[in-house]
């Protein structure tokens, strides 16, 4: 074997990573175990412990702190782990505001506060309520006087009624929240996570979002809100503010109270005293909040106790205002003081009506601050006499994550035609004088991103955005900028941690079932394959170790769709060193010595395990490519697998192999009781084909026709939607002892329990009636539910309800399908161009068709007779996924099989009996492997079945007869079918 040097040292390399990818889960369940230990059950104690551990180094030898890796262990999908639930609304309001022009007029204005109200209070129609109240304050007065303009004057008449002016905005509002969730979804995609579901509340302005792996909060808010609208403004420099801020601070001084500064004992910031300068530098350059508890200091600088002025110290040891766009720093918990110092009326009147106060988006580096958190603020120049900004989001074409020179990041963006020409002029007026060179300030929501100091004007419209950025703050402000801005703003209203589907319960049974499962395949092929089976098993485990190392180091989110991926893997990973095996054993038979039946077996091996698996690994780009959601999920898992199997069950097996034969080991491929199995087989499977036919042709029949009489798919929540309520209990409840009592209320529907946050609130969905429009539909699902709730014997009280939409949004569907489809066609051509027979593409494809029309057809039969849901959802995607995964390989082998056969033959092609014959060779002489591989993935799904849980059972039986369809197919279907392809040569 050569380049055995290079193998040893890639898989040490390779080892190593994912050992270091891998350790930062034990250095955080570690620190996790002991929060648990120290809190003692409370919550809030144990949330308080990991926030303290944030910046201390937890990680030995390399000193990483807490938080690092926590980022850097593996993330488990919102199916398996949790993540965040979170409810946004479109502000309405704002977006009719906007649309009439932002008028003064206080009706209008009246009419919008007091729609607002009622939305609030349980209104359904903001537009219809908006107008109604503007039409009981100005009867007299047309809505088109605001409405109706240039722009829209093809949609609004200026002689328009109001109806339908209330017509145009409802259309508007429509447009509205479709656009924004097209944008959010956008902006969680590029975020990175995976399987997101979002969902359109139908009747409301609300979208609801599950984002699974997600832990930081504060990251998750600004993606999501960040972007309502992207601004460009000048901004003062430090020195043309602090007299406004000094005029400020003496302002106070003379009007509050003593009380009103602060109580005794409160942490406050140390700033100046009450001349101009004096006094600054000893507070400064170090950029942190020193405890003040002087209250005599308080009360005379109300507003530098808590807001530090930047300084620096001259080289003649003068204090000086610092030169640049921030004004203040100010800590996290002082921020909200300022806030409120600002909207005092005897301040709002001293300040001048061209600056706006605003904050920056994040805390300064906390290695400059001693761990404290920070913000910047910044007075934003409003120059002109409507108070918008200098630039908008709209000028704005594109937007780009990438590095500076010194290998910082930043963010490149790219301005349109008309936003060059305007950014042009602003970058010239800012950059004018060289001795003061003015910063501008890109603003979303009112906070300040970044303020950079223009240095040159910039004349073609691409700009690099630099700052106190990490990686993750330009990936995230690159998004938002290429997302575009909102049509209206968009503001977290609602927000929880949302517990495993499964359970905790049913996590634990389903680890367990795994590796139950896992121990079956091993002492499998170590019983079938003696030695040889060991040296199986060595490459399986360091697989599955190589698989989970690159998952962790990619930052992939492990989801119930990933693990099929994995599933999967174990087979092509299993298949591979039974195909040698068998080979192996061939030569052995032949009368050839081990060494070189050993070398002889791979060699004749390689091209169907090539061939397999660039198959299926063509089948895993495409859906990574054009998939979404779960379909990613299973493409990500289902790349590296099949990348990492083909090293260790190759390569790594290789190596051991040629070791064991250095050291003159004694090298067996069987036992006497499974050496001779599958010997001197000749099933005539062609002869038989059209029985074949006939009975996959009966099971579809008969699938249809209980799909006509079972109303259709027994589709889930995913696809169909549910009401959903939120349900605290006086202590913590298990979900799948409530999801039982609540099966009996809620007949023939689907349920979903889940913890929202603490064990103790519940997420409870359900189709009951979802399909119902009568009005009292939702009086009648909320008795049902709470006389199955009262079945608990815990209190309880609901605490929330919504009816939701399909939970799915249709591009996922329909990204899923597409990619599917597409996938077959790659890999029809793919067959095509590699066997060079045309009735071979066509052959393996109408097996995959067939294959899924099969398991729908199963679902559809057996669905109410097992005693659990087989309902069509996120998972049933996965589960097709790694059916048509199977049946690819295991055609494939057959068809490389009768491409070696017809080498021998020295032929391009046989035809009539000689084919027959041809195709029921290559069928029988690969039995033994596709037996054998699929009884061993059958064995991993048959303990994960009987020990996995009930909420994971619908799904394994799924890939259960997948699996089985998967092989009768590859042996009954793709092979013999194409004998009746090619007749007509």
């Amino acid at each position: 074997m050569q380049g055995k040097g290079f193998i040893k040292f890639m898989a040490i390399l390779l080892g190593i990573v994912c050992v270091y990818s891998l350790s930062f889960n034990f250095v955080t369940s570690k620190v996790e175990k002991d929060a648990k230990a120290y809190a003692k059950g409370d919550l809030d104690k144990e949330k308080a412990y990991l926030d303290s551990m944030a910046t201390v180094p937890v990680y030995p030898v390399f000193g990483f702190n807490y938080q690092f890796c926590k980022e850097k262990e593996i993330n488990l999908g919102l199916d398996l782990k949790g993540g965040m639930n979170v409810t946004m609304e479109i502000s309405l309001a704002e977006l009719v505001k906007s649309l009439a022009g932002n008028p003064d007029d206080a009706n209008f204005n009246k009419a919008l506060a007091i729609a607002q109200e009622k939305l609030n209070a349980g209104g359904k129609d903001f537009i219809a309520i908006f107008v109604d109240e503007f039409e009981k304050l100005s009867p007299n007065v047309k809505l088109a006087d605001y409405f109706s303009n240039q722009d829209n004057a093809k949609l609004l008449k200026a002689n328009a009624s109001n109806s339908d002016v209330k017509n145009y905005l409802s259309k508007e509002a429509t447009s509205a929240i479709d656009r924004s969730f097209v944008i959010i979804r956008s902006r969680i995609d590029g975020f990175g996570v995976v399987s997101p579901n979002m969902q359109k509340q139908e009747g409301t302005n609300r979208i609801l979002i599950e984002m699974p792996g997600v832990q930081d909060k504060e990251r998750v808010h600004k993606l999501l809100q960040g972007s309502a609208e992207l601004q460009f403004w000048q901004v003062y420099n430090n020195e043309e503010v602090y007299p406004v801020l000094e005029n400020i601070n003496k302002t106070l001084a003379a009007t509050l109270k003593t009380t009103d500064v602060a109580p005794a004992g409160t942490d406050t910031t140390a700033a100046k005293s009450e001349s101009k300068l004096a006094g600054l530098a000893k507070n400064k350059d170090t950029k942190d909040s020193a405890a003040v508890k002087n209250k005599d200091l308080a009360k005379s600088n109300p507003l530098f106790s808590v807001l530090n002025v930047p300084t620096y110290q001259g080289e003649n040891g003068q204090t000086s205002l610092r030169p640049g766009p921030v004004v203040g720093w100010v800590a996290q918990k002082d921020t909200a003081k300022v806030n409120s110092y600002f909207k005092r009326s005897e301040v709002a009147s001293i300040i001048p009506q061209s600056f706006k106060f605003m904050w920056s988006v994040k805390p300064m580096d906390v290695t400059t601050t001693g761990g404290a958190k920070i913000f910047e603020l910044y007075a934003i120049k409003s120059t002109s006499m409507d108070g918008k900004p200098d630039l908008g989001g709209d000028a704005i074409s594109d937007a780009r994550h990438d590095y500076d020179q010194k290998g910082r990041p930043e963010v490149t963006m790219y301005m349109t035609g008309d936003g060059a020409t305007k950014w042009k002029k602003i970058t010239a007026e800012a950059a004018a004088d060289p001795n003061n060179k003015k910063s501008i300030a890109i603003v979303l929501d009112n906070t300040v991103y970044s303020a950079p100091t223009v240095q040159n004007e910039i004349p073609n419209g691409i700009s690099s955005i630099t700052g106190n950025f990490t990686v993750n703050d330009t990936q995230d402000l690159a998004n938002i900028l290429k997302a575009g801005k909102l049509p209206a703003p968009a503001r977290i209203v609602g927000e929880f941690v949302v517990g495993p589907s499964l359970g905790e319960v049913a996590i634990h049974d389903g680890l367990i079932s795994f590796v139950l499962a896992f121990v079956v395949i091993l002492v499998f092929m170590a019983l079938y394959y003696n030695k040889a089976g060991w040296v199986a098993n060595l490459a399986l485990v360091i697989n599955l170790f190589f698989i989970m190392g690159i998952l962790v180091s990619l930052g992939a989110v492990l989801t119930l769709p990933g693990i099929a991926g994995i599933v999967l893997v174990i087979g092509l990973s299993v298949d591979a060193n039974i195909l040698i095996f068998e080979r192996v054993r061939e030569e052995l038979n032949l009368g050839k010595p081990t060494p070189v039946a050993i070398k002889e077996g791979f060699k004749h091996a390689m091209s169907s395990i090539i061939d397999s698996n660039v198959t299926v690994f063509v089948l895993g780009a495409i859906l990574y490519i054009f998939g979404t959601g779960p379909v990613q999920g299973f493409a990500t898992t289902l790349c590296i697998g099949i990348l990492s199997s083909l090293f260790c069950a190759v390569l790594i097996s290789r190596l051991v192999f040629d070791w064991l034969l250095e050291k003159k080991s004694n090298i067996t491929f069987g036992n006497k009781y499974t050496i001779h199995a599958f010997k001197n087989i000749a099933f005539n499977f062609v002869g038989h084909r059209k029985i074949y036919y006939s009975i996959s042709t009966a099971i579809i029949v008969l699938g249809f026709i209980f799909y006509f009489k079972n109303g259709g798919l027994n589709l889930g929540i995913d696809f169909k939607g549910g009401r959903t309520y939120i349900v605290h209990f006086d202590k913590g409840m298990e979900t799948e002892d409530v999801k039982a009592k609540l099966a009996a209320v809620f007949p023939e529907s689907e349920t979903v329990v889940k913890t929202a946050g603490a064990n103790n609130e519940l997420k409870i969905t359900t189709t009951y009636h979802i399909t119902d429009q009568d009005n009292g539909a939702d009086k009648l699902v909320e008795k049902a539910l709470q006389e199955g709730l009262a079945k608990t014997g815990v209190p309880y009280k609901i605490e929330s309800n919504e009816k939701v939409g399909p939970i799915i949004a249709s591009d996922i569907v329909y990204g899923a399908y597409g990619a599917i489809l597409f996938s077959c066609l790659v890999m029809f051509i793919y067959i095509v161009v590699r066997f060079k027979k045309l009735n071979y593409g066509l052959g393996a494809v109408i097996a995959l068709f067939h294959d899924v029309l099969l398991v729908l057809s199963f679902y559809t039969i057996l669905d109410g007779v097992l005693p659990f849901s087989l309902e069509i959802g996120q998972d049933f995607i996965a589960a097709i996924l790694t059916v048509m995964g199977y049946t690819m390989t295991e055609t494939v082998v057959v068809f490389d099989r009768i491409r070696e056969k017809l080498a021998e033959t020295g032929k391009e092609d046989l035809h009539g009996e000689e084919r027959n014959k041809l195709i029921n060779f290559a069928l029988n002489s690969t039995l033994s492997r596709t037996i054998l591989t699929s009884l061993t993935v059958f064995f991993v799904l048959l303990v994960i079945f009987i020990f996995g849980g009930a909420s994971i059972r619908g799904f394994i039986f799924a890939l259960l007869i997948g699996r089985i369809i998967g092989t009768y197919s590859s042996l009954c279907i793709s092979t013999p079918i194409v004998i009746d392809l090619g007749k007509n040569k």
